[in-house]
Formats: C-alpha cells, structure tokens, sequence
C-alpha cells in the first residue's frame, strides 16, 4: 500500500485506504474516492495530481493525495 502521490502518470491502482480526520474523509468520498473504487493518475503538476475516478476527472493537492493509500 503506498500513497496516491507515489503513482507514475498513466498509473491505475485501487483504492485501498483513506486517511485523515472525518472531515477530510468525508470531503474524499463526496468527489469519489472511496474504498475498492479503480483510480488513475492522469498527471502530476509540482506534486499536486488529476486523477480519473469514477470516469470523472479531479485535482488534487499534494497533501489530499497523500492520504489515499493505494
């Protein structure tokens, strides 16, 4: 299990953990990352990732990307 900012561009995994305080987790799953949910890194900008979840594309911040494991 590593975090999401360790994955390569192009790179698809599973979600297997979300991390951080309720509200955090909470905020994660409203856009679509939840636990067994298929995610992948479409590109990295200076450490801040867009992903493809759920067929829809997000940007996330260095420091939410650290708390999906996959």
């Amino acid at each position: 299990m590593i975090p999401l900012t360790y994955a390569n561009p192009q790179e698809s995994g599973i979600i297997k953990k979300i991390g951080g305080n309720p509200e955090v987790k909470r905020h994660l799953e409203n856009l679509g990352f939840v636990v067994g949910a298929e995610i992948r890194v479409v590109n990295s900008v200076g450490g801040n990732l867009i992903v493809s979840v759920k067929e829809v594309r997000v940007a996330l911040s260095k420091e939410l990307a650290q708390k999906v494991m996959i």
